[in-house]
Formats: C-alpha cells, sequence, structure tokens
C-alpha cells in the first residue's frame, strides 16, 4: 500500500487512510466495491489491466479507510492542470464511508489526509461537487470549512 497516515483513533475504533498506488489491485477492488455498496450503485469491477494503469498514475488520488483489515470507506479525486497559470487543482470525485463507520470522523480523516498529501506535491487548491438535495454532503463540507460556490454542472453524453 502506499502512504500510510498515522494511526487516528476515535472512542470506538482505530482507523487507518492510505494512499493507494501500483499494485494495491486488491485493496482498490475492495474499495470500489465498497463505494459502490454505500452509494447503492451496480458494482462493475474494473478490468485487471484499467485497474493496474490507474493506480500507477500520480494524476489519480485514492485513499483508502480501513478498520483492521476491513475497507470501510475512501475517496478518489484527479489533479487538473491549469492553463491560465502554471499550477493544479485537486477535483475530489468520490467520498464514501459504510453507513456504520459514519459520523465517527472518518470522512473528516480521508478529507484531511487528502489535503495534507496535496499540499505535500504543492496543490492547494481542491474543490468537490454536491448535489444540492444531499443535504448530508452539503453540511459534511461545510463543517470542514468548506466554502460553497454558485455554480451549475452541466452533464453531456455522445449521442
Amino acid at each position: 500500500m502506499g502512504y500510510v497516515a498515522p494511526d487516528m483513533t476515535t472512542p470506538a475504533a482505530v482507523y487507518r487512510i492510505a494512499r493507494l498506488g501500483a499494485g494495491d489491485d486488491a485493496m482498490a477492488t475492495a474499495l470500489f466495491e465498497t463505494m459502490a455498496a454505500v452509494f447503492e450503485e451496480e458494482d462493475r469491477p474494473l478490468g485487471a489491466a484499467y485497474l493496474a494503469r490507474l493506480l500507477v498514475r500520480e494524476e489519480t488520488w485514492i485513499l483508502v479507510a480501513t478498520l483492521g483489515d476491513a475497507v470501510i470507506g475512501g475517496l478518489t479525486a484527479h489533479t487538473l492542470p491549469m492553463t491560465r497559470s502554471e499550477t493544479r487543482e485537486i477535483f475530489i470525485y468520490d467520498i464514501a464511508v459504510r453507513a456504520e463507520h459514519q459520523r465517527r470522523g472518518v470522512g473528516r480523516m480521508l478529507m484531511s489526509q487528502l489535503t495534507r498529501l496535496a499540499g505535500d506535491a504543492g496543490i492547494h487548491d481542491l474543490f468537490v461537487p454536491a448535489d444540492n438535495e444531499d443535504t448530508h454532503a452539503l453540511d459534511f463540507y461545510r463543517a470542514l470549512g468548506g466554502a460553497p460556490l454558485p455554480v451549475t454542472f452541466f452533464t453531456f453524453s455522445p449521442r
């Protein structure tokens, strides 16, 4: 496994946060299965070659939260190079924690670890979209000190 944060404790458990990298295929697969379960989506496992390519990309951030050997959550994010200056920003795509571990600081630890690692890499701007109807997510990001922006995302699909 990639970098492992120092153990962080809550009254009930010890959680570990790690950034996944090359060779962490099994852990990444378990994380993506966990995310699909949390989001109540169909789990579509990634092919081995695709997953291996994803895990070696420095621009892809995959953090996993574990309790013992169990994957209980994680996040995915992507580095975006800017064109108006020689900087990069991180787009946080997904963050998920199993229901029985929510409200125990795991999501906060994931975001804190990503922010720290990004800062170490010279990246100081991170952003995350949240559906306006997802009040849990909105409250979570506000509690972390996030500042909401009045932005609308549009999606397009090839016809």
